[in-house]
């Protein structure tokens, strides 16, 4: 038999199948994991030997979804899969951050990971499982692993928590997280939230390892079938020199733990970290200086790895001065930019954002065609880390990954607070942050702007959202260990823990966690998310002192837009024959309409610079959408005259017949002596006859005269016809309405 299966229930009934051995055996390894229709096909390619003086980890991380899995056509000219959407680099990243920190410090061949949806079930998203069939292909290769590890997704559905729920249950659920662990430990978290508690999050975290551990079992029971055919390579991608090691050490050490406790600003800890490496390399006789040079710079970042981490750890204060858990000086300011619809400024410490919120219509709303998610988003937020931030010189070119990653967290923050759901909110919103200084937390920085370029705007939001980056050094010899909040750059860097929180007074609403350690206890844990719920509050405290609440109104170049909402049956009258009528009432009124069908309505969007363009549009959509009905007066305009009266258009592309005698009380013999084309008057619909045709009347309106009788009607004559009949002008009713007197439905427009 073909290939090697293990298989695994999530709990639910539901089961999920791991196999290998059957497709892409050239790889390294390869796996194919498989839950309902989702099917993915993983695999891991490394090179033999790792490139010379190479002291990082080169890991390839890419995730490909095939439109073909799902029985669609890729969109544009070629109809190929070309560049990764958000979508697919989003699980890329969530695959490569999990995997990353497992690899052996001393493992540099350059590995690549490749996972493609093969086969889609748009009920099973493929995300949950990525990092599953990653791991599984790792397993079952011949590359040093310090797996196996896997990824869940924990959804809470009427306070039931649940391992993978489908997109339908999600619809319910209140928290949407992703969590990565080993068999010990948690070692990513990904997610957002509907104002949880803290509780409720290290609850979520507990429940979504104990699925993880059944699946690295799984794992490892794959691994032993093909153990015997996979044994781990053996490798040296590293030649070290001991006593240079301690050499280094020894001329450096406590230079460097005195620059640490300095508290200096980043540049000025930089420059000074520089010239203690200068200063050793200088004691280096030319002739060796080029053989030991990487080894030197190598052992000097072990070097200010270690000061900086005992400082904090020994000293229990912060490379800037701070203590464990005081925030970096904060300063506010709004209204900063005077075109744009919404703006603020929030810098915290040396990290700054300047962000702008623009308000569109529908029609600026961003499409989103993916192989497994299609639909449109109304929210968009764009982060931008320009290399000036950080005082580099860089190419610049489209957003690469970190910031799109980073813009989706802020993204998932914010979302919930902003009054989508309201009809007094029809906007598309778009955000855009841009990172004018960056150590540490920009991301965070991100989600304080935001909360308040929205308000700004005018965009009543629910509540303000903040966010706040904490950080974590660990001794695993001692056990001692510092939780940090506000983290800077080099914390982040040289620390263990990059977990952002965001959320606002009442929980949290998204999270992002990498861990660079093998593990993360849930005691830890959970002192972390309280040290960082205090930060989050005091953090959003200073932003409720720069802008207690939104704006009362929008700005005046902000567009209006008035939503009218129409019977379905309406809608074709509004937009008209190809768009006709449509067309011509946004040129006449310098309007924006767009319609869309909702729930057996039609939704009618009018958009303008000014109130009173609106109004004039709202008018006429109300008109084309208004049923005649006997008894109601309305404004007409005269279209024609004819001998025996006017036809007058009282409702958009709706006309009657005001006949001679309903114009007034005495008698008329000319009508144009009384009446021309283009008079505006006002009219009542008096009778519509069993031919669907509107009689008219002007003299109704008027006061009768004194003694005033009215005439007996007439016995009505089958041989006698309309008299002055011009055909399909005659007594005008809408086209199409085929002599129905039934009046629920509203007449079709000529």
């Amino acid at each position: 038999m073909i290939g090697i299966t293990k298989k695994f229930d999530l709990g639910d009934g539901r089961e999920v199948t791991i196999e290998t051995g059957k497709l892409a055996k050239q790889a390294d390894g390869s796996a194919v994991v498989r839950m309902g229709d989702t099917m993915l096909l993983a695999t891991v390619c490394c090179k033999k030997e790792a490139v010379e003086n190479t002291d990082f980890m080169p890991l390839q991380v890419e995730y490909q979804e095939k439109y073909a899995a799902l029985g669609r056509f890729p969109g544009g000219f070629f109809k190929r899969e070309s560049r990764p959407s958000e979508y697919e680099i989003l699980i890329a990243r969530l695959v490569d951050r999990a995997l990353r920190p497992l690899f052996p410090d001393n493992f540099h061949a350059e590995t690549q990971v490749l996972v493609t949806l093969i086969s889609g079930d748009k009920n099973n998203l493929p995300d949950a499982l990525a990092c599953l069939a990653a791991s599984s292909a790792l397993a079952v290769s011949n590359i040093p692993f310090l797996g196996p590890i896997s990824e869940a997704r924990v959804g809470r559905i009427n306070g039931k928590m649940v391992i993978n729920p489908t997109v339908q249950e999600m619809e319910n659920s209140d928290i949407d997280m992703i969590v990565a662990a080993s068999m010990e430990n948690i070692m990513m978290v990904e997610g957002e939230m509907k104002e949880i508690s803290e509780a409720d999050m290290v609850a979520a975290l507990n429940f979504a390892h104990e699925a993880i551990k059944i699946q690295c079992q799984a794992q490892l029971d794959l691994a032993a079938m093909v153990e015997k055919a996979n044994p781990k390579r053996e490798y040296c991608h590293e030649k070290n020199d001991e006593d240079l090691r301690e050499l280094v050490h020894k001329a450096t050490y406590d230079k460097v733990y005195a620059i640490a406790k300095a508290q200096t600003t980043k540049h000025e800890r930089a420059d000074a970290f520089t010239a203690v490496l200068d200063e050793f390399i200088e004691t280096i006789s030319e002739e060796e200086r080029d053989e030991k040079l990487p080894l030197v710079k190598r052992y000097y970042h072990d070097v200010e790895y270690d000061a900086m981490r005992n400082m904090i750890l020994n000293d229990r204060t912060r490379l800037d001065g701070r203590t464990l858990d005081q925030i970096r000086p904060i300063w506010i300011e709004t209204n900063y930019l005077p075109s744009v619809h919404g703006s603020a400024i929030f810098t915290r410490g040396e990290t700054q954002s300047l962000t702008t919120c623009t308000l569109g219509t529908k029609l600026d709303e961003q499409t989103i065609d993916g192989a497994v998610i299609e639909g449109s988003s109304r929210f968009i937020l764009h982060y931008n880390f320009p290399p000036f931030s950080v005082g580099e010189v860089k190419r610049v070119g489209s957003a690469g990954r970190r910031e799109i990653g980073h813009g989706n967290l802020a993204h998932r923050a914010l979302k919930p607070m902003i009054p989508f759901e309201s009809t007094d909110f029809p906007y598309t919103v778009r955000l855009v942050s841009d990172i004018l200084e960056s150590n540490g937390s920009s991301s965070m920085a991100t989600v304080c702007a935001g909360t308040l370029a929205l308000m700004d705007c005018g965009v009543k939001i629910k509540k303000p959202v903040s966010g706040i980056a904490m950080g974590l050094i660990t001794d695993e010899k001692t056990g001692n260990y510092a939780i940090l909040s506000d983290i800077l750059g080099d914390e982040d860097h040289l620390g263990d823990m990059d977990f952002k929180v965001c959320g606002t007074k009442d929980g949290i609403t998204a999270c992002q966690m990498d861990i660079k350690i093998n593990g993360l206890s849930s005691e830890i844990m959970a002192e972390a998310l309280e040290q960082a719920r205090k930060g989050r509050l005091y953090i959003l405290d200073k932003i409720n002192e720069a802008m207690p609440a939104p704006r009362e109104d929008y700005k005046p170049f902000v567009p209006r837009i008035v939503q009218v909402i129409i019977q379905k049956e309406f809608i074709g009258a509004v937009i008209g024959t190809g768009g006709k009528v449509i067309q011509e009432l946004q040129r006449e009124t310098n309007t924006v309409i767009n319609i869309e069908e909702k729930d057996g309505m039609g939704i009618v969007d009018v958009a303008a610079a000014n109130l009173e363009d609106i109004e004039r549009a709202v008018a006429r959509i109300k008109g084309l959408s208004t049923a005649p009905e006997v008894g109601e007066v309305y404004d007409g305009v005269v279209k024609g005259i004819q001998t025996f009266g006017a036809f007058v258009e009282f409702l958009p592309n709706v006309e009657g017949l005001l006949h001679v005698s309903e114009i007034a009380y005495q008698r008329i013999e000319n009508v144009s002596d009384v009446l021309k084309e283009g008079d505006e008057v006002k009219v009542k619909l008096v009778a519509i006859d069993d031919k669907g045709k509107f009689k008219l009347s002007l003299r109704a309106l008027l006061p009768k005269p004194e003694g005033w009788v009215e005439a007996p009607p007439r016995a009505p004559r089958s041989d006698r016809g309309d008299r002055g009949d011009r055909g399909d002008r005659g007594d005008r009713r809408p086209a199409g309405n085929n002599g129905n007197n039934n009046r629920s439905r509203p007449p079709r427009r000529s």
